[in-house]
């Protein structure tokens, strides 16, 4: 990890070093924190962030979800996002947010311990790699199944369920493959361990609905956007395992990944074992948008500038 200089906590800049927490915070012992993950890109006009918004609405739904009462407005959280990556002097950057159950009380009843809010930036290269994001991943369904809506709440992005997709992660690493693919508990392909999963046949793009414990990613949303603007239909539908190893191409979403071609599953080669023509497409397009080159699209973008002149002289101290 290369560290920033800053992180802001609880309306506070502090240093990357001194940005501590007690060994009895509520969310270390029992998970009790949602985070989002967002990501601010180089621009012609310069740094600026992509679907900010639509990041810091989904923080505060999954803070509703899990009962943490976020005590800032939404506009706090965005601007001080912005302020904390000009104070670093970031060009690009990973945005991680967090919000958990800090000190002061233990055992399972949570509603005691006060909600803390910390956000940190860094530069952080995609997460399966820039060869992935070329040449494509190696996958394989994991054993492991998605969690279940009667368990937990996959449409919150909490900090104690990704405990699901590490140990997917890890079991198909230790049998050589990139990434891991999970099912829903009635055995329809679900999503990757930190990515949404789309599948291209006969010129169509099909992904699992939001029926099927999926986390319904800004970056699902973004690519399902953008396949209709070049005229493809997108489906969503629940998948079978089969379909993968009969699949024309198969990509992978997520702000962390990006968009991420597949090339094998389960040992079983996707179409011609190359990223295909679709893939690229939506690929494309979609680094288009990021780094504002499409006109279509620059809504999406939230400038860092504009962000951090507006919060000058704000509340938040260093």
């Amino acid at each position: 990890m290369q560290p920033s200089e800053l992180i802001w906590m609880n309306g506070e800049f502090v240093k990357w070093e001194d940005a501590k927490i007690h060994v009895l915070t509520h969310a270390l012992h029992y998970g009790t924190s949602v985070f989002e993950g967002v990501r601010c890109y180089e621009t012609a006009s310069g740094p600026a962030v992509f679907r900010h918004q639509d990041h810091v609405d989904r923080l505060f739904q999954s803070s509703g979800l899990y009962y943490m009462p976020i005590p800032y407005e939404r506009e706090e959280i965005r601007q001080a996002t912005l302020e904390l990556i000009a104070r670093n002097g970031l060009r690009q950057c990973y945005i991680r947010p967090i919000v958990f159950r800090g000190y002061g009380q233990m055992g399972l009843f949570p509603l005691d311990a006060p909600v803390d809010v910390t956000i940190a930036v860094w530069e952080w290269a995609s997460y399966l790699g820039e060869d992935g994001k070329r040449d494509g991943v190696r996958a394989k369904t994991s054993s492991w199944r998605r969690i279940s809506p009667d368990s937990l709440i996959p449409h919150a992005k909490a900090g104690g369920q990704y405990l699901n997709s590490i140990l997917a992660k890890i079991e198909v690493h230790k049998s050589g493959y990139e990434e891991a693919i999970l099912l829903d508990g009635h055995g329809h392909v679900c999503e990757g361990s930190g990515e949404n999963i789309f599948v291209v046949r006969d010129g169509l793009i099909s992904t699992p609905s939001e029926s099927s414990s999926i986390l319904n990613g800004v970056n699902r949303r973004t690519a399902m956007q953008i396949a209709a603007d070049l005229g493809i239909e997108v489906r969503e539908r629940n998948i079978s395992r089969a379909e993968l190893y009969l699949a024309d191409e198969i990509f992978l979403t997520g702000t962390a990944a990006e968009v991420v071609p597949v090339r094998e599953v389960d040992d079983h080669t996707v179409g011609e074992g190359t990223p295909g023509p679709i893939t690229r497409q939506v690929q494309t397009t979609f680094e288009d948008a990021v780094h504002g080159r499409d006109d279509r699209y620059l809504d999406w973008l939230d400038p860092v500038a504009a962000g951090a002149r507006a919060q000058s002289g704000g509340t938040a101290g260093q």
